[in-house]
């Protein structure tokens, strides 16, 4: 007689990273040749729990060194209280616990919820990783969603078409610690959209469909200068996060070796304890040198991989990558080239990073932002400022966007001529990244006329140092106008609307007589006139050297 196991099969489907393109884990999906056992599992608790164990074996044969992503339904664990036959049987594989994640998968609206999270307290405990999954389609309610604090959350490619649910959802994950990973991506739109989205994983058909032997390739649409944008303190490790290659702290050197023979991918080892703790690294080609040395195999071979490694560099999951370079730069050259290990708040290593990714995306970070100077100020235009706007407004953050330009400055020209007018918008370029603190963005958007990103406490020094500041040209005064427009979380989309709801402020401050400033705040009516009403418009003619007085 068959069982219903002589007729189930399994696929894998590559989860991508988005920033480097290569394949950081794989899910296994159960893919039955006849019946309907999913819909069977949905409603038989132990019968899940038995697919996912034999997903994991189905992996375990595939020999693949990749984390790997195993599905549960969310009833499944709340009725069985965690799943101790798959530890079980991940020990048994060879594998850690931290290498599997957990893709809790609705319905939830009827499941215990205290049963559900203490479940995931307890895999959580034994180091397994969790996901809260089909994010968007399912029915996953949001304070449970927060309850779980999962390490992951997946979201439905069908939220991407509701960009204000991705940047409230990417705010959350930001709180909780997770990454965001989009699910069912289809098109190179799709795609686009996700990173838009700050998404730092996805899957999809468009990477590669699920298959019986886990893809060796992936197919990453190329991106678009500028599609990632970088926050001014670097980008998230996060980011660059790729699967490592472990094995046990006690694990032979001819283990090591034969690892690093089979996976030329592979660029070192890390040697971790029993709860995935990184406690030697591993480099490839000063390991496989000293194996090739003469008597080198004799010699090490069944000795400890251990004697053969050094201290491993290791920093934590929130760092950025210009921390990562930090702990590159300290010890020798020639361990420029190793894996730094990324751990968690419990120390458990969670992927490697390697040099070249990081210094590639700094690269073209900072290229893209040098094309974007201004050649006058040296001051980023535009499309930095309007980046870095959307960004906040997706992070959730409140800020004021300020417009800012020097009154009547075609008379300057006029009178003086273009050189004392350059001088001039230096002048105030200078005064007004002086002014204001690290953290806030001062961009020259063209002529005259310059944009601030702050918060909203920045904006009295900013005035007192800038606009309240007299400035004069040969001897005749020159005021500025200063247009502001506070902005709540939630209050603008984006960029553009931020735009249109300051251009009538500006307009309104340009109507007052001398140094203005005109406020007013997303959503609200009307403005109110901080400055402005009195003082007098530089002549035509008779301007000298620029003096700004202080």
């Amino acid at each position: 007689m068959h069982s219903w196991t002589d007729t189930l099969r399994f696929a894998f489907q590559p989860v991508v990273n988005l920033r480097t393109g290569v394949v950081a884990a794989l899910e296994i999906l159960a893919r039955p040749e006849t019946g309907d056992v999913l819909a069977q599992a949905r409603r038989d608790p132990e019968l899940d729990g038995t697919l996912t164990v034999l997903a994991l074996r189905a992996a375990t044969r595939k020999e693949t060194l990749l984390p790997l992503h195993l599905n549960v339904f969310a009833a499944t664990l709340a009725d069985l209280g965690g799943l101790t036959p798959l530890h079980d049987a991940v020990r048994a594989a060879g594998r850690m616990p931290w290498e599997v994640t957990l893709d809790i998968v609705p319905p939830c609206t009827h499941v215990p919820q205290r049963a559900l999270l203490e479940a995931v307290a307890a895999l959580r405990a034994q180091g397994f990783r969790i996901c809260a999954d089909g994010i968007g389609d399912g029915d996953v309610p949001l304070r449970l969603l927060t309850d779980l604090s999962p390490d992951l959350v997946k979201l439905d490619a069908s939220l991407l078409a509701r960009p204000a649910a991705v940047r409230a959802m990417r705010t959350l994950c930001e709180e909780l610690g997770a990454l965001i990973a989009v699910e069912g991506v289809e098109t190179e739109l799709q795609c686009a959209a996700a990173v838009s989205a700050g998404a730092q994983l996805a899957q999809g058909q468009l990477f590669a469909p699920p298959a019986r032997i886990p893809a060796a390739y992936v197919y990453v649409p190329p991106r678009s200068p500028g599609s990632l944008p970088m926050p001014r303190s670097g980008p998230s490790v996060r980011e660059f996060v790729r699967p490592a290659a472990v094995l046990p702290v006690t694990a032979p050197a001819g283990q090591v070796r034969a690892l690093l023979t089979g996976s030329p991918d592979v660029s070192g080892v890390l040697l971790v304890d029993q709860a995935g703790r990184p406690v030697r690294s591993v480099h490839r080609s000063r390991f496989l040198l000293s194996m090739s040395g003469r008597y080198g195999h004799a010699l090490y071979a069944d000795r400890p991989a251990f004697k053969l490694g050094d201290a491993p560099r290791t920093v934590g999951v929130d760092a950025t990558a210009w921390e990562v370079l930090d702990v590159v730069a300290v010890g020798g050259r020639d361990r420029t080239s190793d894996d730094v290990a990324v751990v968690d708040g419990h120390g458990r290593c969670v992927g490697v990073v390697r040099l070249a990714d990081l210094v590639r995306a700094l690269a073209e970070s900072r290229v893209e932002e040098a094309a974007g100077l201004n050649p006058l100020t040296r001051l980023p235009g535009s499309d930095a400022i309007t980046g870095e706007v959307d960004r906040w407004i997706a992070d959730g953050r409140a800020f004021a966007l300020s417009w800012l330009d020097i009154d009547h400055f075609k008379q300057v020209n006029d009178g003086a001529g273009f050189a004392v007018g350059d001088e001039l918008i230096r002048s105030v370029g200078r005064a007004l990244q002086q002014a204001v603190p690290g953290h806030a963005r001062v961009g020259h958007i063209g002529g005259d006329d310059f944009l601030v990103l702050a918060d909203e406490e920045v904006l009295d020094p900013l005035v007192a140092a800038v606009l309240d500041g007299p400035w004069s040209a040969g001897g005749r005064p020159v005021t500025l106008s200063l247009a502001t427009l506070v902005c709540a979380p939630g209050s603008v989309s984006d960029h553009r609307q931020a735009a249109a709801r300051l251009a009538p402020l500006k307009k309104a401050a340009k109507a007052l007589d001398g140094g203005s400033w005109v406020l007013g705040r997303a959503g609200l009516p009307g403005h109110e006139v901080r400055r402005g009403g009195s003082g007098t418009a530089p002549a035509e003619a008779g301007y000298g050297a620029v003096e700004p007085r202080w």
